[in-house]
C-alpha cells in the first residue's frame, strides 16, 4: 500500500526519495492517530464492565431517590397530620368560644326579656292603678253630681212650695 502511494506521488512529478519520506510521514501520522483513536475507545469487555458499573450506580441512585422520596413523603405526612390536629384543635377552640359567646348572648337576651317583662308588668300595674283611681274619682264625681242634683231638686221643690205658699197667701189676702 505504501508503494502504491509512493508511485502516485512519483507520477505527479515528486522525486522518489521525497515521495517515500512524505508517504512514511503520512503513514506515521495515520498510525499515531489510529493508536489515539484506539486508546479513546474501550474494548467490549471493558464496555460491558463500564455498563454494569453505570447500571449499578443508576440502581443505587434510584434507591437513594426512592428512599429520599419516602422520607420526604413521611415527613410531609407527619406535617399534614400535625396541621390536621392543629386545625381540629383550633376548630374545637373556636366552637367553644362561639358557644360561650352564644350562651352569653342568650343569657343577656333572657335577662333583657325578664327586665322588659318586669317593666311591662310594672307599667300594666300602674295603668291599672290609674284606671282604678280614675274610676273611683268618676264614681265619686257622679255621686257628687247626683247629690248636687238631688239638692238642686230639693231646693227647687222647696222654692216652688214657698212661692206657692206665698202666692196662696197673697191670693188669700187679696180675696
Amino acid at each position: 500500500m505504501i508503494d502504491m502511494e509512493v508511485r502516485k506521488l512519483e507520477a505527479q512529478g515528486i522525486p522518489s526519495k521525497q515521495a517515500e519520506v512524505i508517504t512514511a510521514a503520512i503513514t506515521e501520522v495515520l498510525n499515531d492517530s489510529l493508536e489515539n483513536v484506539a486508546q479513546s475507545f474501550m474494548s467490549k469487555p471493558e464496555m460491558q464492565r463500564f455498563e454494569m458499573m453505570q447500571e449499578a450506580n443508576l440502581a443505587k441512585f434510584k434507591s437513594e431517590v426512592q428512599s429520599s422520596q419516602e422520607h420526604h413523603f413521611s415527613l410531609l405526612q407527619r406535617e399534614a397530620e400535625k396541621l390536621q390536629s392543629d386545625i381540629e384543635k383550633m376548630r374545637s377552640e373556636l366552637r367553644y368560644e362561639i358557644d360561650k359567646v352564644t350562651a352569653g348572648q342568650r343569657l343577656d337576651l333572657n335577662l333583657e326579656k325578664g327586665r322588659i317583662r318586669d317593666e311591662l308588668a310594672n307599667q300594666t300595674a300602674e295603668t291599672n292603678n290609674l284606671t282604678n283611681k280614675l274610676d273611683r274619682e268618676i264614681h265619686a264625681l257622679r255621686a257628687q253630681v247626683e247629690a248636687a242634683k238631688y239638692d238642686v231638686i230639693k231646693y227647687c221643690i222647696g222654692t216652688l212650695v214657698s212661692i206657692s205658699a206665698v202666692g196662696l197667701a197673697v191670693v188669700r189676702i187679696l180675696l
